[in-house]
């Protein structure tokens, strides 16, 4: 009766995948919640079959880049990989990306699983799997209405550690909020970062500025963004660890280019990417890669051919370069905002903000974003749409961009239309969760179209 039940529970879960698709759906986490209902161990089943490893990736920005550029490690390596390449990161997302890579008949042929978990997610997954690497990105305020302050996430990963007590931990070393999980902690630990001093400005918010063991306030010998970077306690002795993983030698210009000494080796690396911050995602993935036993060589190429999932500067051509970036709390928007910046040609800004329930309904997160710095003479113009348009458009007058240089629009195809329209030779759209599928879609669509007529004007 329970192999009935499993073998239901798949063909259920598989049907409707397709049934989504066909739709035009991402199909990631409804077929699970189907399956689970079935069979509630469902997911305890098909992870029990992973031949080798389990490796979770979670944390609040970088986890679906970092899980998506480890699974390709490993696949470019001839492995086969169970992977929830979308971002679905709850239980029922992680149970239809198992149901996924199953045969009709319960049988999983994968030899690791890379799994990226909501962070309020771990302790109701890890009693359905098991890891055996769990890599902590960083830990930034993200959806305050959801998740409350940092403290509360950090209590939640806390208990979900102590139910996988044998895994090894990959840590941001730069990070105080993740690193302090390797404090006095019983789990194997491991700790990559940036070992450079690359003069970061210290002027946006530090979201974990003080030291969570005694309270006092942290110091840096060097700093990079938001609260990472080379802090030390006066007080109590908490500071960045030994790092196992170290970049260094970073060169920002055409992309993404830097030195990864590991285990008295340096591996260079020179990818095609934007954003400072794809390092540490970078760092995060090769780290686990390199504790498995994958080959360097293999590993440079798998990132040199790695291309950005969804939203993760992602470019389209209408008549011009437009790229696409997720960006939904104040350190993914600064990040954002540098990575604008840092390209020198002329450009215009377009911005999406939702605040529907999977974007978090408090957006008074946009009030600790640096949009000051988009007061920059590179910036042709602005475009502004999604939800919360109007409170965008108030933040940026009080950032001093001249309203005159602010368009606000109801329909984001509008937006994107008026916003190839303008002077700048690039445009980046900035958006956040629940804009994203949605504004991907409407760029696939113009560019097919322009393709399609056979132009290179604008739409």
């Amino acid at each position: 009766m329970t192999y009935l039940r499993k073998l239901i529970a798949i063909w259920v879960a598989k049907a409707a995948i397709i049934a989504g698709k066909l739709m035009g759906k991402k199909s990631s986490s409804a077929p699970g919640s189907f399956a689970l209902k079935i069979y509630p161990s469902i997911l305890k089943d098909l992870s029990s079959q992973i031949k080798k490893e389990i490796i979770v990736v979670c944390g609040t920005n970088g986890k679906t880049t970092t899980n998506n550029m480890l699974c390709n490690l490993l696949t470019t390596n001839g492995y086969n990989v169970v992977c929830n390449h979308v971002g679905a990161n709850m239980l029922e997302g992680v149970t239809t990306a198992f149901i996924n890579s199953t045969g009709l008949f319960g049988n999983l042929k994968a030899d690791y699983a890379c799994i990226e978990v909501d962070e309020a997610s771990t302790i109701k997954i890890f009693d359905h799997l098991t890891p055996s690497k769990i890599i902590i990105t960083n830990l930034f305020r993200d959806q305050l209405d959801r998740y409350g302050e940092i403290d509360i996430t950090i209590k939640l990963l806390e208990k979900a550690l102590k139910k996988a007590p044998n895994a090894q931990l990959i840590l941001n070393g730069d990070d105080p909020l993740t690193a302090r999980f390797g404090w006095n902690s019983s789990h194997q630990c491991y700790y990559y970062g940036i070992d450079q001093n690359l003069n970061t400005e210290p002027s946006e918010t530090k979201e974990g500025r003080f030291c969570t063991f005694c309270g006092e306030q942290l110091q840096y010998n060097y700093y990079h963004y938001s609260q990472l970077g080379d802090f030390f306690c006066p007080s109590c002795g908490f500071k960045r660890p030994e790092l196992t993983f170290k970049a260094f030698h970073v060169n920002l210009q055409g992309g993404l280019q830097f030195d990864i000494e590991y285990n008295h080796s340096t591996i260079p690396l020179k990818v095609p990417y934007k954003g400072f911050y794809n390092i540490y995602n970078i760092l995060a993935s090769f780290s686990a890669a390199a504790l498995i036993g994958t080959d360097f060589n293999s590993m440079n190429t798998a990132f040199e051919r790695y291309k950005p999932q969804i939203g993760r500067m992602e470019s389209f051509y209408l008549g011009k370069p437009v790229i696409l970036n997720l960006s939904k709390n104040p350190a993914g928007f600064n990040q954002a905002i540098s990575t604008v910046l840092q390209d020198r040609r002329n450009k215009d800004v377009m911005i999406v903000i939702n605040d529907n329930a999977q974007d978090g309904r408090d957006i008074s997160w946009i009030w600790d974003t640096d949009f000051e710095r988009l007061a920059h003479p590179s910036i042709q113009s602005f475009v502004v749409s999604g939800i919360r348009k109007d409170d965008v458009a108030v933040r940026l007058k009080y950032a001093q961009i001249p309203l005159e240089h602010v368009t606000t629009y109801d329909n984001i195809k509008d937006a994107v239309i008026e916003l190839v329209k303008h002077s700048g030779e690039v445009c980046y759209i900035l958006v956040n969760y629940t804009a994203l599928f949605n504004t991907q879609n409407i760029l696939k669509k113009l560019e097919k179209s322009m393709k399609r007529r056979g132009t290179n004007d604008k739409v």
